[in-house]
């Protein structure tokens, strides 16, 4: 079986993912300058270090921002992915022409400059904000935060909040020729179900899950149901 390995989202690392990896008997990849990864300055140098660190025909589920990233080096390096899996995915976090599914930049803008004034002032609001809607928002808002890897460097992160800021992954999307899941809280405020199904329909042949009264995590919200559909879809065997 092809290694399964899981790319975390901004900020909070592989924390959280953790307890769906071992389930799933997957590996992480951290993102570029958390923990050993080196830092990089460009969105595609990023794209690169991860497809670089990869098995040819890996299993890449993404969350997020991590999302982002699988869906970019399924599309630039077909022969890394076997299979695609995006949780909470999209093809642009802020609205552009034609992409009404996202964060407004102004929105962005502001939370940008708060994080550079006071990350961990911002990181429960953050955290708390993607979660309403959720049927547990406060339980998974504080599991999330529990789970959380220590804070990458203050450059790390405004890098992370550039990439979303300016990542357009549109013309990627079509390009992806691997079988693709994704994984999607109908309640996500950070990620709209809007997007989801806007992305759905770009990549040839996806297949689109949508979990009722969930937000923006789905793996610590609904666990056993996010896990039935990855082991499935990734013909992963159980215990």
């Amino acid at each position: 079986m092809n290694p399964v390995v899981f790319l975390p989202g901004w900020c909070l690392g592989r924390g959280p993912l953790q307890a769906a990896a071992d389930a799933l008997g997957a590996g992480i990849l951290d993102l570029p300058g958390y923990r050993d990864m080196p830092p990089v300055a460009g969105f595609d140098a990023a794209v690169d270090l991860v497809a670089g660190r990869l098995p040819p025909g890996s299993a890449l589920v993404g969350w997020s921002l991590g999302a982002q990233l699988a869906l970019a080096v399924a599309a630039r390096h077909p022969d890394k992915v076997g299979r695609l899996a995006l949780i909470a995915g999209t093809a642009s976090f802020v609205q552009r022409d034609g992409w009404p599914h996202a964060m407004p930049p102004a929105v962005l803008a502001d939370f940008a400059a708060g994080i550079a004034a006071d990350v961990e002032a911002m990181l429960p609001r953050f955290v708390g904000g993607f979660n309403r809607g959720d049927a547990r928002a406060k339980a998974v808002s504080a599991e999330l935060l529990r789970l959380a890897d220590p804070r990458p460097a203050g450059d790390v992160l405004a890098t992370g909040l550039a990439w979303l800021r300016d990542v357009d992954l549109r013309a990627d999307a079509p390009r992806i020729a691997t079988p693709t899941l994704l994984l999607h809280g109908a309640a996500d405020p950070l990620m709209p179900v809007g997007a989801a199904e806007a992305l759905a329909a770009l990549i040839p042949g996806a297949e689109l899950a949508v979990f009722a009264d969930c937000a923006h995590a789905p793996f610590v919200s609904r666990p056993d149901d996010c896990i039935a559909r990855l082991r499935a879809f990734l013909d992963v065997p159980a215990g």
